[in-house]
Order: C-alpha cells, then structure tokens, then sequence
C-alpha cells in the first residue's frame, strides 16, 4: 500500500513535459500580407470602377480633353514587360528558394531590380506627361491617372522595399521563410494588378 502511495505522489510531483507550440497553418507575414492585398484590391477595384463609369459618361469628343496629350500606351508596354518578367523571376526563385539552391538569391535579385527599373520608367512617363500639360486638375482624365497610377506606383515602392530586404538577407542566407513569402505575395498583388490598369486606363 505504501509503494502505491509512494508511486502516485511520485507521479503527481514529477513535471510533465510541455506541449509543443503548435505551428501556424499559414506564416504571420503571408496572412497578414494577405488580409492587406485583399483590402488594397477592393480599394482599386473601386477606383478603376470610378474611372470606368465617368469616362462612359463624358460626352463626345470631350475624353480626353482637346488639346491634353494622350497617355502612352505603346511605351509603357515596355514597363508592363518589365513587370511581369519580375513576377515570373520571382515565382521561379521561389521554387529554386524551396529545394535549398543558391541560384534563388539572384533571380530574387534580378526581379527586385526590373521592380526598380518599372519603377523609374514610370516616374519618367510621369516626367514627360507633366511637361506636356496633364495634371491633376487638367482634366478628369488627368485627375484619375495620377490617383490611380500614382497609388499603384506607391504600392509597387512599398513592395520593393520588402523585396529588397529580402533578397538581401537571402544574399547573406539568414533569409526567413516568413518574411520572403509576405514579399513576395505583395509583389505578385502588385504585378497582378498592374496590366488590368494598363488595360482599362491607358486604352
């Protein structure tokens, strides 16, 4: 009776071993990336519905105005091509990243700088469409190209910018899986959501 007792008190008083910490389904960063490129496409969607609506409605002749110039849908083509072969640089560094080969580091590299090179040429559009008279406040046409080009613009700086870090802490492979995947998912929004505005603005 005794060697019973002893035994209970004796498992009763040993520690037992702490549950391990479950492992989220999806990373903080990818889900919290997601919830945001959720958001940011209801928020375009909104804009480009707007620009779609009041260009329906001008009246003949009037869109765009006599006299602004036209946006270059010809030139700009060369940014969209940039864009794209980033994203698709991207998705194959991604595989590569996944079976552990260092040739991801500089496709993730390559990617991030056609982002930069998308990134500049746009500002030099800008540059131009601003010497030639459009404005803001120049037209409607105007007003709806900078809020909603210039919003996408800053979208696509902001993911650069993750883009960035991680591909440089992939260079000095201390590179987290959470934080190239959040990247990587606000850079495939950008990407994604450029040719639908390129598509229903410039045309």
């Amino acid at each position: 009776m005794a060697t019973t007792a002893s035994a209970v008190m004796s498992q009763v008083m040993s520690p037992r071993p702490l549950p391990e910490a479950n492992r989220p389904v999806v990373p903080s960063a990818v889900l919290g990336t997601l919830i945001f490129v959720v958001a940011e496409v209801m928020f375009f969607v909104g804009m480009i519905s707007a620009f779609t609506i009041s260009r329906a409605g001008a009246p003949a002749g009037t869109w765009p105005v006599p006299g602004q110039p036209t946006l270059p849908a010809e030139a700009t083509a060369l940014n969209t091509v940039a864009l794209v072969l980033s994203g698709l640089l991207l998705l194959v560094g991604q595989v590569l990243f996944a079976k552990k080969q260092a040739a991801a580091k500089w496709l993730v590299l390559a990617a991030w700088g056609l982002g930069v090179a998308f990134v500049g040429l746009q500002g030099r559009e800008w540059s131009q469409l601003l010497s030639a008279g459009l404005t803001m406040t120049s037209s409607r046409l105007g007003a709806f190209f900078y809020l909603i080009v210039g919003m996408h613009g800053l979208h696509a700086i902001g993911a650069l910018v993750a883009l960035g870090l991680a591909a440089l802490q992939l260079l000095r492979d201390r590179l987290e899986g959470g934080l190239f995947f959040g990247a990587q998912v606000f850079w495939y929004f950008v990407v994604l959501m450029w040719p639908i505005i390129y598509a229903r603005v410039y045309f």
